[in-house]
């Protein structure tokens, strides 16, 4: 991730009863994380009116990187985890606003930069009313983990 530039910026865990990660039979499964740096939500509003899809893209990425964050800090290092495995991302939506995809692939091209073709994994990207605290953006990964 150095490399790559890329930092975690996490990890921000969900309030009480959840948890941040759910570890099962072989598989991880995050929490639905915001675009958070430093505890600040960096992207607010709805695509389609005041956010642009550049802009929703970027915070799909930081998103995936939260993801990333909540995952080390359960697995211990991101090297358990094998595969990505899948990608929900939310996107809040103006009622006219059809480019979901595109934010989601923020979320998806990095998480493929940093896995290569382990990063590669199946998605779906849903546009909502809203989200919240007013994110405007909010990923959710599933990850195969080594034996």
């Amino acid at each position: 991730m150095a490399e790559l530039g890329l930092t975690l910026y996490g990890p921000h865990p969900p309030h009480d009863p959840l948890d941040a990660v759910v570890v099962h039979a072989g598989t991880a499964r995050t929490s639905g994380q915001l675009p958070r740096i430093d505890g600040e939500l960096t992207c607010l509003g709805r695509l389609g009116d005041a956010v642009t899809v550049e802009e929703g893209r970027a915070a799909a990425a930081v998103c995936a990187l939260n993801a990333l964050a909540v995952l080390q800090a359960e697995l211990g290092s991101l090297d358990r985890i094998e595969r990505v495995l899948t990608v929900t991302g939310y996107v809040a939506s103006a009622p006219d606003f059809h480019a979901q995809p595109a934010v989601v692939d923020g979320a998806s091209a990095v998480l493929a930069d940093i896995f290569g073709a382990a990063g590669r994994h199946t998605r779906s990207a849903i546009g909502v009313a809203a989200l919240p605290r007013n994110g405007a953006v909010e990923i959710e990964v599933t990850v195969a983990l080594r034996d």
